[in-house]
């Protein structure tokens, strides 16, 4: 029973995509909260420089983009074939990207270990994933 309640929560359009929205915004809430209650973890991050320069602005400020990105990929998982929205799910995937490659390649503030391989991964993944199945999911 308490099975059959959860999958009544998940997204109903066909294929994995819509699902897999849901859980990597799902990751970004609990992400989020990590970064509002500790810096911890977001200091793992960001290995290329001393810990003092992440600081809680930084991190508060973080989570609200997290947060964000949540929002737009959760709503994407259940409004999966709408064109608005599947865009800019996508795109918030090729921010990630983008932030987490300037940070790894140009300011070297991350290295490409341990705690950044997750986001590095989980965004390339997915961009790749919504592009290739761009035709499937958002029709004229």
């Amino acid at each position: 029973m308490a099975t059959q309640m959860l999958l009544d929560y998940l997204p109903k359009s066909e294929g994995l995509l819509p699902t897999w929205q849901l859980v990597v915004a799902t990751m970004a809430v609990f992400n989020t909260i990590q970064n509002f209650a500790t810096l911890k973890l977001t200091r793992r991050l960001y290995t290329g420089v001393p810990s003092s320069s992440v600081t809680a602005l930084q991190a508060r400020t973080f989570a609200v983009w997290t947060l964000t990105s949540a929002v737009i990929r959760g709503y994407a998982a259940y409004n999966i074939s709408d064109k608005t929205i599947y865009d800019m799910a996508l795109l918030s995937y090729l921010i990630a990207f983008g932030h987490f490659t300037s940070e790894i390649c140009f300011f070297r503030t991350a290295k490409i270990i341990g705690p950044v391989l997750s986001p590095v991964i989980v965004s390339t993944a997915s961009l790749i994933w919504m592009l290739r199945q761009y035709d499937f999911y958002v029709k004229p």
